[in-house]
């Protein structure tokens, strides 16, 4: 029986997931079948337009993304002190950019005067809608339903598009979650569709490129804040710099036809981790095989399997041997 997805989410752990959703059927999400030559590349642009007007509307933040031929790869960070924050109202309009109101939403977002049992029904409704907005499965869901239904219309089929759930496994300390984004970062390299991240469409390592080349972080991702943070709330505990440099050279060595190395800055950034260079290359090229649960150090598995009242470890032998290993 599938483990729910309350038992796989602690927010006292960790914020931060990995997701993937795959087609079923033999369906091309995107990419070309090779056996009847038809083309679903125009598919990428639904996802990616989809999932960023998302992060825009859910206190979910998006690290890492790749869209491939029959899957879809996410790295999401909850952030439920935003959610929090955020008054009645501006709970209900965040709701309304993506599902259709009624009438009583709309006069409470206008300031209407309600009846005192309408009130009552907003007030369930606002606590319910606030919930959801900080929800993987409410998100994944507002992401595959549109996907699902325009693939079907144009595909003149009826059926499932997306397998029934999608993966999601938490990702327990930094080592985890830098290892869980090279890995989705580098799909396009490891399936050998582009040759330098820079060429990886559809993909955040892209979207990261092309704005530092301007000398910015896209605003649609999660931005990289440093490890003193800047007295900033929240963000990704490396530097932007020190993250693409670390994703360049590992898809040198991903490469047949390039002779790649570590370089200093990502041997240090490693370092500060406790990753060995060995342990890093089978991390970031093999790390949805390694793990299958749960991704981090032992102490932190140990708390987190606590929290959620799980009586074995899942998948500690490899966190051991890849994440705890320094």
């Amino acid at each position: 029986m599938p483990t729910p997805r309350k038992a796989i989410i602690s927010l006292e752990d960790t914020p931060f997931y990995h997701c993937v959703s795959r087609c079923v059927r033999k369906a091309f999400l995107c990419g070309v079948d090779h056996y009847t030559g038809q083309s679903y590349e125009h598919r990428r642009d639904w996802v990616e337009s989809r999932l960023l007007e998302l992060a825009a509307v859910f206190a979910i933040d998006i690290c890492a993304y790749a869209v491939m031929s029959n899957h879809l790869h996410l790295v999401l960070r909850i952030d439920d002190e935003l959610v929090r924050s955020w008054s009645d109202i501006d709970v209900v309009t965040q709701w309304q950019k993506l599902f259709k109101g009624d009438s009583l939403n709309y006069s409470f977002m206008k300031g209407g005067f309600l009846e005192s049992y309408q009130q009552i029904i907003i007030n369930k409704r606002i606590k319910e809608y606030r919930l959801r907005l900080m929800d993987i499965s409410w998100f994944m869901r507002a992401l595959n339903e549109p996907i699902a239904r325009k693939a079907n219309a144009e595909d003149k089929c009826k059926g499932r598009f997306w397998e029934g759930r999608f993966k999601s496994q938490a990702l327990l300390d930094d080592a985890a979650v830098l290892a869980c984004m090279a890995y989705v970062d580098l799909n396009p390299i490891r399936a050998k569709i582009a040759k330098t991240p820079a060429t990886s469409d559809f993909t955040s390592i892209q979207k990261r490129i092309q704005a530092a080349m301007k000398g910015e972080q896209p605003s649609s991702l999660l931005s990289f804040v440093g490890i003193d943070r800047k007295d900033m709330p929240k963000g990704l505990v490396f530097t932007a710099k020190d993250y693409l440099q670390l994703v360049d050279d590992t898809s040198r060595i991903l490469r047949s036809d390039k002779r790649g190395v570590i370089s200093q800055r990502s041997q240090n950034l490693l370092g500060r981790l406790n990753i060995p260079q060995e342990n890093w290359l089978k991390l970031s090229s093999e790390f949805g095989l390694l793990f299958k649960g749960p991704a981090g150090k032992i102490q932190e598995l140990a708390a987190y399997c606590e929290h959620l009242q799980r009586k074995r470890r899942q998948g500690a032998a490899n966190c051991h041997r890849w994440l705890d290993s320094a």
